[in-house]
């Protein structure tokens, strides 16, 4: 699979997103968010960061680059598209995800790890994991409390497209572990076609024994793999 992570200035994660996509096969390059053609890539990542200092809202200002325009071309073509942390706040902001990311509801920067449940496996990020598996992943944001309407989240239940939960180890949704307050617990989402998928925590901090942990790994081997 052909892959290009998009670099904004304030993004911090691009290394560390290519240090994952490597140890599971892929060989990423670098895109400068003023590149406008897209059309020899089969997945795009926006990794996380502060995308030009998270000014106006996280993701508003990145959310108008040039290579924004390439990146809608790229999911009406059917490209796969992952957007993890200031990612997935970009792709809302861009309007690709629907729904907000709002300050936590603590009003504070969490940096700890969480547990994720997988809702479906049936997906070419999810493909390694069994639904209703939960895995660690690392939390590292300030504004990762998932908003939207009553009417969007029904339809994203309704239609399969929730990809994980903030559960407890034991897989339950309890107010503890959803410690940034997300609407119904979510913590991803896909686009309709279940080609786009956004997600807050960062599945990349853990693929490898040293970084502590390898729960992350499997979602890198299903991309690599498609």
């Amino acid at each position: 699979m052909k892959t290009g992570i998009l670099v904004f200035p304030g993004i911090n994660r691009e290394r560390d997103m290519a240090i994952a996509l490597r140890r599971s096969g892929a060989q990423p390059r670098m895109v400068w968010h003023q590149e406008t053609d897209l059309s020899d890539l089969d997945l795009v990542v926006i990794p996380g960061g502060f995308s030009h200092g998270d000014y106006l809202r996280c993701g508003a200002m990145a959310a108008h680059s040039p290579v924004m325009r390439a990146v809608r071309a790229h999911v009406a073509r059917g490209g796969y598209l992952l957007g993890v942390c200031n990612g997935f706040q970009i792709l809302t902001e861009a309007g690709i995800l629907p729904g907000a990311l709002l300050r936590n509801a603590s009003l504070r920067f969490l940096a700890m790890d969480c547990d994720l449940r997988v809702d479906r496996s049936d997906t070419v990020f999810t493909g390694r994991y069994q639904r209703g598996q939960v895995f660690r992943a690392v939390m590292a944001h300030g504004d990762g409390n998932y908003f939207a309407d009553e009417a969007t989240l029904d339809r994203l239940e309704g239609e399969g497209l929730v990809a994980f939960r903030y559960v407890t180890p034991s897989g339950e949704v309890t107010p503890e572990a959803n410690r940034n307050g997300s609407a119904r617990a979510i913590a991803g989402i896909y686009g309709p076609n279940l080609r786009v998928l956004g997600l807050m925590p960062h599945p990349e901090d853990l693929v490898d024994p040293l970084m502590g942990g390898t729960d992350g790994k499997p979602l890198f081997d299903a991309l690599a793999a498609a």
